[in-house]
């Protein structure tokens, strides 16, 4: 039976709660890596950012999707592919990226023996520019046709010494001589490449992306958006000191037989986290007018697997054990929504311990209230499902 929370033609708000006991969720690299924090409360903070990763993770590592967002591929060389493999209504290629093999080329042979060409290679940092090492192949993805836009475009505006500012001048006159032949990229063409993209990757339909690694094909606005989660009580971090007997130095041998090291936790802490699913970006307006489906039920099936299972495929000694205590989705009969989502949240109250530092989820389960599962009595139109509850796994057990 199709869940009404998957439905992507309605709109949806959820809270989410999850736990962690003995680590650390989300460490700040300007704290030295200690648990995030509230400086003015000592509330902990859980980014949006960090949570999106885990939803990421889950699904490429165990659902198997694609996602655009991850560290095994460069987001360029994943643009210049969904460029070479963009077609239009007619099945003609918008365009490709413009390769160049420097070993192979009689002309560029010589400048990889060039000190200052090799190192400028080594140096390159541009979104339009990806040059693979190991086959030593520099590929263009931006719209630059003419010799005098490459020669621009790989000067930069320093000033260049002579001998450089030749060999660049050599691959200026390379690049253009490849693209002669390839169609320069319009609108219609990066739009296409932005709609390839978008129907590839999971991450980018559900949270949008900026699309600017290569040639600058726009943004989209993902239609499921996360706040930051922030713990009901402020949290007690805990900055542990550790040894391991390996000895990074050999010379250290000699002196002593561990070292010291230090891990940075959280006794417990539970975080509440808000979210929102818009149904009018969850689709787009084709060339003749008519709406298409973005996002489709089984990405928002595969969203909500992911928030309550995520943990589980997540586990790390520096996490210590986190847990998914509750997720509440409210749904909306009118996609315009019918109520604001900030009142339907103060529904789902959690009772704070206040002076006595929590241990345990068990010392604020009888101070979490949540409504019945179903129509919600004074919003009509709106639906609360549990799709996990602690308090009703409980309830159930006892009876």
């Amino acid at each position: 039976m199709k869940e009404i929370y998957c439905d992507p033609t309605k709109r949806h708000d959820f809270v989410y709660l999850f736990d962690v006991t003995n680590g650390n969720p989300n460490g700040d690299p300007d704290a030295g890596n200690l648990p995030r924090v509230d400086p003015e409360t000592m509330h902990g903070i859980v980014t949006d950012v960090c949570v999106k990763r885990k939803v990421r993770d889950y699904v490429a590592g165990v659902l198997q999707r694609p996602i655009f967002i991850q560290s095994e591929t460069a987001l360029n060389t994943l643009y210049g592919r969904a460029l070479a493999s963009a077609r239009d209504d007619k099945g003609n290629s918008v365009g490709r990226p413009i390769p160049l093999n420097l070993a192979e080329d009689k002309n560029l042979k010589g400048l990889l023996e060039n000190e200052a060409f090799a190192e400028w290679l080594e140096n390159l940092d541009d979104e339009e520019m990806l040059f693979e090492p190991a086959e030593s192949v520099l590929t263009y993805l931006g719209a630059a046709r003419s010799r005098n836009e490459f020669a621009k475009l790989l000067q930069g505006d320093e000033d260049v010494e002579p001998g450089l500012k030749r060999s660049l001048g050599v691959l200026a006159k390379s690049l253009s001589d490849a693209a002669r032949s390839v169609p320069k990229l319009k609108r219609e063409a990066r739009g296409i490449v932005k709609n390839d993209l978008v129907k590839k990757y999971f991450d980018i339909r559900m949270f949008g992306a900026v699309l600017t690694a290569g040639t600058n094909a726009g943004q989209v606005r993902g239609p499921m958006q996360l706040t930051f989660a922030q713990s009901i009580d402020p949290i007690q971090p805990r900055d542990i000191p550790i040894t391991r007997v390996a000895i990074t130095k050999p010379s250290d041998l000699l002196r002593k037989q561990t070292e010291m090291g230090r891990k940075a936790i959280v006794p417990y802490g539970l975080y509440r986290l808000h979210g929102f699913y818009s149904p009018y970006l969850g689709r787009r307006r084709k060339d003749d007018g008519a709406w298409e489906a973005v996002v489709s039920e089984s990405d928002l099936g595969d969203f909500w697997e992911a928030l309550r299972k995520m943990f589980e495929f997540d586990r790390s000694a520096a996490r210590g054990e986190m847990i998914v205590r509750g997720l509440y989705v409210f749904t909306h009969e009118d996609e315009k929504g019918n109520a604001p989502s900030h009142k339907l949240f103060d529904l789902i109250s959690v009772k704070p311990c206040g002076e006595k530092p929590p241990r345990r989820f068990d010392d604020y389960r009888d101070g979490i209230t949540v409504p019945e599962a179903g129509s919600i009595e004074g919003y009509p139109g709106v639906t609360l499902s549990r799709v996990v509850s602690e308090l009703a796994a409980t309830a159930n057990a006892d009876d």
